[in-house]
């Protein structure tokens, strides 16, 4: 263990970004030769030769360094997860010493370690964390540093939370910066998630070109509280594996082969080695990342894997280090002995930081690509096409020919669709854009080089989308509404944290089609309304916009909102099927900004008012309407277009987005189109959804909303099914008024 001395007093480091640090050791032998004088400065941006002996020894300081606050910040709080990203720890203080700083990451649970990174390199200094003290006290406090990554954070690329979605964010900014690498790193936990490797297959078919990102395995034998599912595998079936997975470069660096303290087990722990061959590990370390990277750069998919003991250098190892519990305070004695084996002396630290702020030519705040805003191809005025009311057209067939005019002038934007463009009315957006795949057959519509990214998997599909959005790009997620429901994870994970981005970034916009209603006859695995649920619980978060266009000229200027909205989610729901136009193009733009719009108006003695989502709806509503005035009861059919106008202010936490977006229907307003005898709240989807409706109205009421899915041949059987056909809204509204 290397001598430390505990800080009593900071009296020494006042104001100075050491302030904070509990214990500082004995510099390493070779200190003055190697480590006094930073190889990294305002002129050198990254490592040229990772063999040279000063580079390799500053990288291992880094490495400790990145250990040490890591353990201290979350010991400060007794909270966080220091094992994971301890193990990682030469593997990232190598590729950011060798400039190679645009780093996003596929583990949540590693945010302390980059939230360290981060402060070495400066970048926390942009949200007032100068010293080491500042950052314990915000770290897992409001406005402070989250539990998890987040882009609220300074420099820190992209947001991770849930396993299986780094990789998309490192594509997705790979695809958009070719000169830039991304090195992501992934757990082997998050290997065992399905989607990793099947994106990133997808991605390399479909841009063979781009080959500037590098996974990084954490290859470490444990995942949160047991051994990795990978943990059995030897190191040739590893390499197996992500060869046989399209990568034609593996390397692979095993701390096991740099041991000489005999440690049992597969995964070792390099912070226990002798000097001379932490050293040596390193240099392969740093040797194996300067090699991934230029492989990457010269066209080659590269995977970069670093084997060593999960919590290497930290307070316990293996899954025992995963977490931090109430007990692990720093007077812990486990914390107390992983900070001084791994406490630097004064001086290292200025080393480490002055290498960590010039490395990739700057602070990651200041140098990383999501620090500033892309630059997007002018629009011009989009060609909107107004259809005479009354007339049948398909929804989803009007916003297609627009988003063909959106990529033919954006050569950026990007479709993504689980190969169904043609089953939900959009095959004209395959024809403008062409699906991009290997084989060219015009029949089918595809070629390389095309617009529209069709893989398979709805992750896939939604992790493309949204990591260009987060990047900067315009891009539209198309799907089934009934399968959609697979690539929520990750669009949920980017629209929420868009909502504290720091940066204006093009809103998710996706297109939902062939809702339950239309797939009567594929039953209930295709009827999956429960995703507009969903929907209706992220609409509180302030920046979620479920947008329900009434018909085909309705969907035109949806679509054209969406695409001017930054920081939003925004979901626009359709049919496929030709459907009556009610609306005109003046109208739906005042329904976006009002929420809603009455549709028809008919005279009695009683007025029930219909408040319904969706499309098709319409249909049974209009029909009970009819009903209705047979017996001398008036009605009002008002079609919500976008019912998070229709919340009260205080219901969401508009204030809290970075991008707040305050506008909401009045009482007065609200009041003028829902007032009435009774209100009858009607949707195809999830009930949640009348929500906004059912809190601000005071009349008697009642929803109808779907149920469950069936097998019927037309979509009123379906309506009948779940109680929701015209005699059963039309006997309910009677019941009420009476």
């Amino acid at each position: 263990m290397v001598a430390t001395t505990e800080t009593t007093s900071n009296a020494t480091f006042i104001d100075d970004f050491r302030e904070g640090i509990q214990y500082f050791g004995e510099p390493l032998a070779g200190f003055d030769e190697l480590g006094r004088s930073p190889v990294l400065s305002p002129d050198k941006a990254g490592v040229t030769d990772p063999s040279d002996r000063a580079a390799v020894f500053q990288t291992l300081l880094a490495a400790d360094a990145l250990r040490y606050l890591t353990l201290q910040v979350t010991a400060s709080k007794a909270s966080g997860h220091p094992g994971g990203f301890a193990s990682s720890a030469e593997a990232v203080a190598a590729f950011y010493m060798l400039g190679h700083k645009n780093m996003p990451t596929e583990v949540g649970h590693h945010a302390p370690g980059y939230y360290s990174a981060m402060f070495l390199d400066r970048s926390l200094e942009d949200m007032g964390i100068n010293t080491v003290t500042q950052m314990r006290d915000r770290y897992r406090e409001t406005h402070g540093l989250l539990g998890h990554l987040s882009g609220y954070i300074p420099g820190i690329l992209a947001p991770a939370g849930p396993l299986g979605q780094g990789q998309h964010f490192a594509m997705a900014a790979a695809l958009l910066h070719r000169d830039k690498l991304f090195p992501v790193t992934i757990g082997d936990g998050g290997l065992g998630e399905p989607y990793p490797i099947s994106s990133i297959a997808h991605f390399h078919t479909a841009y063979p070109e781009v080959t500037n990102f590098v996974p990084i395995l954490v290859w470490n034998g444990y995942s949160q509280e047991h051994h990795s599912m990978v943990s059995t595998k030897t190191n040739a079936e590893m390499i197996a594996f992500w060869q046989g997975n399209g990568f034609v470069e593996v390397i692979l660096v095993d701390a096991k082969e740099f041991d000489d303290r005999d440690q049992a087990g597969a995964y070792v722990d390099s912070t226990a080695f002798s000097l001379e061959q932490r050293l040596a590990f390193t240099q392969a370390v740093l040797t194996g990342a300067d090699k991934a990277a230029k492989l990457a750069f010269s066209g080659k998919l590269t995977v970069f894997i670093i084997k060593q003991l999960k919590g290497a250098g930290v307070h316990a190892r293996g899954a025992k280090s995963h977490n931090l519990y109430a007990h692990h305070t720093l007077d812990n004695p486990d914390v107390v002995a992983g900070l001084k084996s791994r406490a630097l002396n004064p001086e290292a630290w200025e080393t480490v930081r002055a290498n960590l702020q010039w490395a990739g030519g700057g602070s990651s705040s200041k140098t990383a690509v999501t620090e500033s805003v892309l630059p997007l191809t002018d629009l011009g005025i989009l060609p909107l096409e107004e259809y005479a009311i009354a007339e049948a057209k398909v929804a989803t067939t009007a916003m297609g020919r627009l988003v063909g005019y959106v990529g033919q002038t954006d050569k950026r934007y990007i479709v993504t669709n689980a190969d169904g463009n043609e089953a939900s009315g959009i095959a004209n957006i395959n024809q403008a854009l062409k699906i991009n795949h290997p084989t060219t057959d015009d029949l089918y519509n595809q070629a390389p080089g095309g617009q529209v990214y069709e893989p398979l998997s709805e992750d896939a599909c939604a992790g493309l989308a949204v990591g260009l959005a987060l990047m900067g790009s315009r891009t539209l997620w198309c799907s089934y509404e009934s399968f959609a429901i697979n690539g929520l994870p990750i669009w949920q994970t980017v629209t929420q944290a868009m909502a504290e981005l720091r940066r204006p970034t093009p809103a998710t916009v996706c297109l939902f089609t062939a809702g339950a209603l239309e797939q009567g006859r594929n039953g209930w695995t295709h009827q999956r309304p429960e995703i507009e649920g969903y929907f209706a619980s992220m609409m509180r978060n302030g920046n979620v916009f479920p947008l329900f266009p009434t018909d085909a000229n309705g969907i035109q200027v949806c679509y054209d909102w969406a695409l001017k909205a930054v920081n939003k989610g925004v979901v626009i729901t359709a049919s496929k099927s030709p459907l009556p136009i009610r609306t005109t193009l003046a109208q739906t733009q005042q329904a976006l900004d009002n929420g809603a719009i009455a549709l028809q108006e008919i005279a009695g003695d009683k007025k029930v008012v219909f408040a319904v989502i969706g499309d098709m709806m319409l249909i049974p509503v209009y029909e009970a309407a009819q009903k209705l005035a047979e017996q001398g009861i008036g009605s009002k059919v008002v079609s919500i277009v976008s019912p998070r106008r229709l919340y009260r202010p205080s219901d969401v936490a508009w204030e809290t987005c970075s991008e707040p977006d305050g506008q909401f229907l009045s009482d007065a307003d609200f009041e003028a189109l829902f007032a009435g005898d009774a209100l009858v709240g009607v949707v195809g989807g999830a009930a949640a959804m009348l929500e906004p409706v059912m809190l601000r109205s005071s009349c008697r009421r009642d929803v109808f909303a779907w149920k469950r899915g069936e097998t019927t041949a037309s979509a009123g059987q379906l309506f009948a099914f779940n109680g929701m056909d015209a005699t059963a809204i039309a006997n309910r509204a009677i019941q009420l008024v009476n």
